[in-house]
């Protein structure tokens, strides 16, 4: 208030507006007072809202520019007008802009591969640049191959359009990664082992761990799938399932069916109409709760009636 009151007493306008732009503070941050008084203006429809967030995302803009090494910068800098541009271009037109975020990890990328070249591959043009260099660099975190590849196929048309190069590198390269999985796997006892445990009829394991378990195990059979499977879904003659939307029905091996059938023993004493094999407590809660609702209605109309 006491910063508010040296605003009106300055002998300059009162204006909303003005004392909005007069209380921003330099830097990064425009300051408490200068935000408490943006969204009150705003929201009474006294001011139009300040331009900080535009500053502050040219000033990421521009550090990442000066990141690039100074014979590669220029290229890199027309790059980033052009990025602007067209974002003006498609705010006129009414289709999707790019959003600051984009435009910065853009920019990013394009000042990593060029402090890749310089300090990796010893040049200092971007004529230089062959398709082994980006190979190279892609190589680097292949995680974000894609996304990366995109961003340069982006920025080298935009060179080859400048006459910056004469031939696209990335005109070539395939953003498509391996399909090999990469996630953890079982040591072969391991799995000895949890095929052990699973195929158990003890207590110690419950039906749902076993029969997802087995799923996953032998079948190659997604959380998903399992948690989806109907009693419909299921062929008691040819033992097999229908899992997800896999175009024909999964045979089951002996050990497998075994466990379907503890698991539907253990379904049918929970006395539940739900269509799934993996009934959920929160699905059964919700299927009593309805026959509950619907008892009491009918003994309510019933008592009605009578009456």
């Amino acid at each position: 208030m006491t910063e508010l009151g040296r605003l009106l007493q300055d002998g300059q306008s009162c204006h909303p507006q003005a004392l909005l732009e007069r209380s921003r503070r330099p830097g990064r941050s425009m300051g408490t007072l200068a935000r408490a008084l943006e969204d009150f203006f705003t929201t009474a429809w006294l001011a139009l809202p300040t331009d900080q967030a535009e500053r502050l995302a040219a000033g990421r803009r521009q550090r990442r520019i000066d990141e690039v090494p100074e014979p590669l910068r220029a290229a890199v800098t027309g790059f980033a007008e052009q990025m602007l541009r067209a974002r003006q271009r498609a705010l006129r037109a009414g289709t999707r802009p790019r959003s600051d975020h984009t435009i910065e990890t853009g920019l990013s990328i394009t000042r990593d591969l060029a402090r890749f070249l310089t300090s990796r591959r010893g040049k200092q043009d971007w004529a230089l640049v062959d398709v082994n260099d980006i190979e190279a660099f892609l190589a680097a975190v292949p995680k974000s191959r894609k996304r990366r590849l995109t961003v340069l196929r982006q920025y080298f048309r935009f060179a080859h359009r400048t006459r910056l190069i004469l031939i696209d590198p990335t005109k070539t390269l395939q953003a498509k990664e391996s399909n090999a999985f990469r996630g953890r796997t079982l040591t072969l006892q391991q799995q000895r082992e949890l095929f052990r445990r699973w195929t158990n009829t003890g207590p110690d394991t419950h039906t749902h761990e076993a029969f997802v378990g087995m799923l996953a195990l032998l079948h190659a059979a997604s959380s998903q799938e399992a948690r989806l499977l109907r009693i419909t879904d299921i062929d008691h003659k040819r033992c097999s399932v229908r899992l997800g939307e896999r175009p024909q029905p999964v045979p089951l091996d002996p050990a497998t069916w075994a466990v379907l059938l503890r698991c539907l023993e253990h379904r049918a004493g929970q006395n539940t109409a739900n269509p799934h094999v993996i009934v959920t407590k929160g699905t059964k809660r919700a299927r009593h709760q309805h026959r509950r609702h619907t008892s009491a209605t009918c003994s309510t109309d019933a008592a009605t009636h009578h009456a």
